[in-house]
């Protein structure tokens, strides 16, 4: 990952750290590449903006064939709705309160709007929120799959796609998350197989009250390239833009196909066997342990050992010491968390010749 430090190299005069640094060209061959694989298998994408919450990578996203997006919470559906996106699916069991219900009938009225239920109660809410404009709210019922986190019992999709079709809201179809996919290289094959069979029986499910799925929809970035059961309609991965450390150790990319890093420099070296890096949990978020660390230095072995809000703990193996004023590139485990740190990004390309800020516009977009 050398390639890092070089585009880094070319690029620290210009910026400040700590930055987020995407290299446009190695995001947009990942955007690519995973439309090709769903296109291979006939799928749609339905890349999820959360990893990104950037405007204009959702468009180059749709620019690549994507169908639409999928969002975490109505904030974030908004401020893609705002930006022209008309085809909007909200994958979380959405409880109406509030104002909710509000902001959820008028980005219907804009946008072609999905929203995830996973209880009779969520779609009774939802069907009142709709008031007399239930037919303009599409609800996609969400099934466990073994990830154990929200989503009813596969047989009982039916049942809820029922409820919703009595109280006027059009039952679009099923989806699921098989979260427990990250759990390791081999565990991925295994989810994906779990989240097959749990959309088999929920399909049969919706067929037994007389509904056909319009959407039959699988995640995520560790398992996609297992989804390849027919029933399966379209593919929600969020990660693969960027990619991380995490997604590498599960072979669900390669170290090349990591587009963003956090650029950090070395503020002090007071400590004998350590460096202290300006990059800690406000920067590049808490995932990690002490067995692989809280991210790594691109191109060396060494990895962050600890982290307070701003400072980044370096140990240094081997004698290895940069010197204070050094700027790295740090990779993090999990790339969603720094997203949200960041109110924009630098971007530039693998040389580092080339130098934009796109905003990361839905960063604080939470409910």
């Amino acid at each position: 990952m050398n390639r890092l430090q070089q585009a880094l190299d070319a690029l620290v005069e210009r910026i400040d750290t700590p930055a987020p640094i995407i290299l446009a060209d190695v995001m947009q061959d990942n955007i690519d590449r995973m439309q090709a694989l769903a296109d291979r298998q006939g799928l749609d994408v339905r890349p999820h903006v959360k990893t990104h919450k950037c405007v204009e990578i959702g468009r180059r996203q749709l620019k690549a064939g994507a169908v639409g997006i999928t969002a975490g919470n109505v904030g974030e559906a908004e401020v893609f709705a705002k930006a022209g996106f008309d085809d909007i699916f909200i994958a979380y069991p959405l409880w109406a309160a509030g104002t909710k219900g509000q902001r959820i009938r008028k980005l219907a009225e804009t946008t072609r709007l999905r929203v995830g239920a996973d209880n009779v109660a969520a779609i009774h809410a939802l069907a009142d929120a709709m008031e007399d404009d239930a037919g303009q709210l599409e609800i996609v019922v969400e099934i466990d799959c073994g990830a154990r986190r929200s989503g009813a019992p596969p047989a009982a999709a039916g049942e809820l796609a029922a409820a919703a079709r009595r109280r006027g809201l059009v039952p679009a179809g099923v989806f699921t998350y098989p979260g427990h996919g990250s759990a390791g290289p081999e565990a991925r094959e295994r989810a994906a197989k779990d989240q097959e069979a749990a959309l088999i029986v929920a399909v049969r499910s919706l067929a037994a009250v007389g509904i056909t799925p319009e959407v039959v929809s699988a995640g995520s970035t560790p398992t996609v390239e297992f989804a390849t059961n027919s029933v399966i309609t379209e593919i929600r991965p969020g990660e693969y833009v960027f990619n991380d450390l995490n997604n590498a150790r599960l072979g669900a990319c390669t170290q090349d196909q990591i587009a963003l890093f956090v650029a950090a420099t070395v503020v002090s070296d007071q400590v004998p066997g350590q460096v202290i890096l300006d990059i800690g949990t406000k920067a590049i978020g808490r995932e990690g342990s002490s067995e692989i660390g809280f991210g790594a230095i691109a191109g060396t072995s060494a990895v962050l050992a600890k982290l307070n809000e701003y400072h980044g703990f370096l140990p240094l193996p081997g004698g290895v010491r940069p010197r204070v004023g050094t700027v790295v590139p740090v990779v993090p485990n999990h790339v969603c968390p720094v997203v949200v740190n960041f109110e924009e990004y630098v971007v530039t390309e693998s040389s580092g010749t080339s130098l934009e800020r796109w905003a990361v516009d839905a960063r604080g977009f939470l409910n």
